[in-house]
């Protein structure tokens, strides 16, 4: 009897580990952890670029670049043995005119005289940034890569990143086909979501696919209108990028398109001012709508 409890046992345990392994051969997971593994690296880059920046300027205070990675390149140009020149500079930041006006402010900079000690930490740490940066271009690379082969449509309808982020946030691929276009809208906004379900804060309209330039850019009484569009016409692509493996997504770019048009040719409308209810938020009073507030008993 004992025996046949373990026999049963290690069957089980052999047909978890099948099934686990059989999950994870999908190259969905691989993409998941590589978009947050971007975001990450873009965090930290932009991290590194204010630290040198700001350590940098003690040294050239007059010099700004808005690149961190061309910022990097500067420094180490800057610090080389090498006689540094219009051309070396250019090299380093892309841009003629701006790398003439540095010329000129590295003989009348007014920052500290840098150490040799000082020279190599910052040389050091400006690598470091290029490290990072060359990283990001790798991970963007593979991301771009692998949204392409693994989610078409939806990546045509936004771009590579939004729709890895999608399945980042929903988990996998099977998860994301399944939602509706309401949670689709959202994914993204659950902070702001449950602020609003638990204190009655304003609603979120949007999560991840605010970063589309229709929605950003749209004027404000129309953002959430558009969002909606999109997460309408998203959750049909992700329908065909799991089940049908069809791509339909020109069409429903048209779509999208048209409806954009129609959207954005709406009148602008005004919006009643709301009237705050204090007792919503358990602040202990209520508002009677006559412009003052009784306490509660």
């Amino acid at each position: 009897m004992e025996n046949d409890f373990e026999e049963l046992r290690k069957r089980m345990i052999s047909t978890a580990k099948e099934k686990i392994k059989l999950n994870y051969e999908s190259e969905e997971y691989a993409l998941i952890q590589a978009i947050n593994a971007y975001n990450e690296a873009v965090k930290s880059q932009n991290l590194f670029y204010e630290r040198l920046t700001e350590w940098y300027g003690l040294y050239f205070p007059e010099i700004s670049v808005s690149s961190p990675k061309a910022l990097a390149s500067l420094v180490l140009i800057l610090n080389s043995d090498r006689s540094i020149g219009k051309e070396a500079i250019e090299s380093a930041i892309g841009d003629a005119s701006k790398a003439e006006s540095i010329e000129k402010k590295l003989n009348e900079s007014i920052g500290r005289r840098m150490g040799d000690e000082e020279r190599n930490v910052v040389i050091e740490y400006a690598k470091l940034l290029l490290e990072i940066s060359d990283s990001i271009d790798k991970l963007e690379s593979y991301v771009s890569a692998a949204s392409q082969r693994l989610l078409p449509n939806t990546a045509y309808l936004t771009d590579d990143k939004i729709a890895a982020e999608l399945l980042s946030k929903a988990g996998s691929m099977e998860r994301l086909a399944t939602f509706p276009a309401s949670t689709v809208q959202l994914l993204g906004a659950e902070k702001a979501l449950f602020k609003h379900i638990k204190f009655g804060s304003k609603p979120p309209k949007y999560g991840v696919i605010f970063k589309l330039p229709e929605v950003t850019n749209a004027r404000k009484d129309i953002k959430g209108r558009i969002a909606r569009l999109y997460a309408t016409k998203i959750t049909m692509a992700l329908k065909a990028d799991y089940y049908t493996k069809n791509f339909i997504a020109e069409k429903l770019k048209v779509d999208i398109d048209n409806g954009i048009k129609r959207i954005t040719s709406s009148p602008v409308k005004e919006k009643p001012e709301r009237k705050y209810d204090s007792n919503r938020h358990g602040h202990g009073r209520k508002f009677d709508g006559k412009k003052r507030f009784n306490r509660r008993r």
